[in-house]
């Protein structure tokens, strides 16, 4: 196994030093360069000793540590008291996973997957359980923990078209790493499929945990103070972008160029913060919510460039368009804005969503349309009460009836923190 982790090191090592310029340049650039740094390489709070079990589970990002909301809410209400660590890989993701857990769990970095970094993560924290969101298989991670006799278990188990070719021209390289997970708990057939694919042995559907991460509601606290604070008049009609990618933005502010949306404001929330300045500098006058800026009557567009707000914005909306849809990406997540009764567009690019999508689309609850179909089918939906009604009842109704997956992946992670007992 030494050699194996040597030699996964070096192979690491190499790959950050041949590609320093580009991700230097880019980390420099972005900011990004002011970030733990020590966290990264494994350092940081060690768990203090106690008898409770202990579950690390390791989300990415921002939308992976929404949709482990629920799961963690029902392991820490379980009556044998596990220990819960969030473990975040991203900036973005340590923000929203410190607002949501801080207060009752221990928040921390993921580390970059060096068996030094590795080791130290595991040694500092010692679960008894290693709980991996979507995919985050690495091939150090899982070695380490199979050493010390620790189960790896991805839950909300998602192999896209995408992962899936790249993973298959390395097969020889990867399969290991899949063999090494304990269980694969996926959200549907096909990533079952392509996971016990690539070596995965046992692997069950237990399906979607976004589904499970929305609260229906028709409010949301905050929402008031937030139009208030962006000076958006009572009863204005509102169109909410929710994390655009660069480029996004452009549609929308020529679409609003129409006199049919003449009165129509647009909040739009890049989904990166290093995209916030771009996308300000393409809509002359917007207003900066960073900036603690108010706007006027004159005001169309309004920029929310911070982080953990935008559910806010989706109560302020008539209609949502998803972003990440539209340009070169793949997609963002349409069930939050569903969830509040939101008639929700979104565009062809949806390859990381696709089943999400396609399951909505065909209960009738969310319009799926070209950049060029865009624009009519806003002035459609914005003047049209009815049609933004039968997208919200549609969607919700579809929400309830795929949500489960949550507790079904509780019950099973809660079982083997017994057997191990």
């Amino acid at each position: 196994m030494h050699a194996l982790l040597a030699l996964t090191d070096l192979c690491y090592a190499i790959a950050v030093i041949v590609s320093a310029p580009l991700w230097l340049l880019r980390m420099i650039s972005t900011g990004k360069i002011r970030t733990d740094w020590p966290a990264r390489l494994g350092r940081g709070v060690t768990r203090a000793f106690t008898q409770r079990p202990c579950i690390v589970i390791h989300a990415v990002s921002v939308g992976e540590v929404n949709a482990i909301r629920g799961l963690v809410a029902r392991l820490a209400a379980d009556s044998t008291k596990p220990e819960i660590i969030v473990s975040v890989s991203t900036d973005t993701g340590i923000a929203r996973a410190a607002s949501l857990f801080g207060a009752q769990h221990t928040v921390v970095r993921t580390p970059f997957d060096f068996s030094f970094a590795v080791r130290m993560w595991l040694d500092r924290l010692r679960p008894d359980l290693l709980v991996l969101v979507e995919l985050e298989l690495w091939p150090n991670m899982t070695r380490l923990a199979q050493a010390r006799s620790i189960p790896v278990v991805v839950v909300n188990g998602r192999l896209s078209d995408r992962s899936i070719r790249g993973y298959r021209r390395a097969r020889f390289f990867v399969r290991s790493m899949f063999v090494r997970a304990t269980m694969v708990l996926a959200q549907n057939t096909i990533s079952a499929e392509r996971f016990a694919e690539m070596g995965a042995e046992e692997v069950l559907v237990s399906g979607n945990m976004k589904w499970d991460s929305v609260a229906i509601a028709d409010n949301v606290p905050g929402s008031a103070q937030l139009a208030s604070d962006l000076g958006i008049p009572s009863g204005a009609r509102v169109i909410v972008v929710g994390s655009s990618e660069p480029g996004e933005e452009i549609l929308l502010r020529d679409a609003l160029l129409d006199p049919s949306l003449a009165n129509v404001r647009v909040i739009i929330a890049p989904r990166k913060p290093e995209w916030f300045d771009a996308v300000a500098a393409n809509l002359p006058g917007c207003v900066r919510r960073s900036r603690h800026e108010k706007g006027n009557e004159e005001t169309k567009f309004y920029l929310l460039d911070t982080i953990g707000e935008l559910r806010m914005a989706y109560a302020l909306a008539d209609v949502v368009v998803i972003g990440r849809s539209f340009g070169k990406l793949y997609g963002s997540d349409p069930i939050e804005p569903a969830s509040l009764g939101k008639a929700v567009v979104i565009g062809p690019r949806v390859a990381d969503f696709r089943d999400v999508v396609e399951t909505l689309r065909t209960a009738s609850a969310i319009r799926q349309v070209t950049a060029e179909e865009l624009l009519p089918t806003l002035i459609v939906l914005m003047n049209d009460l009815r049609a933004r009604m039968v997208l919200a009842v549609n969607a919700r109704e579809t929400i309830r009836r795929e949500q489960g997956a949550t507790a079904r992946t509780a019950e099973i992670l809660l079982s083997m923190l017994a057997s191990r007992g």
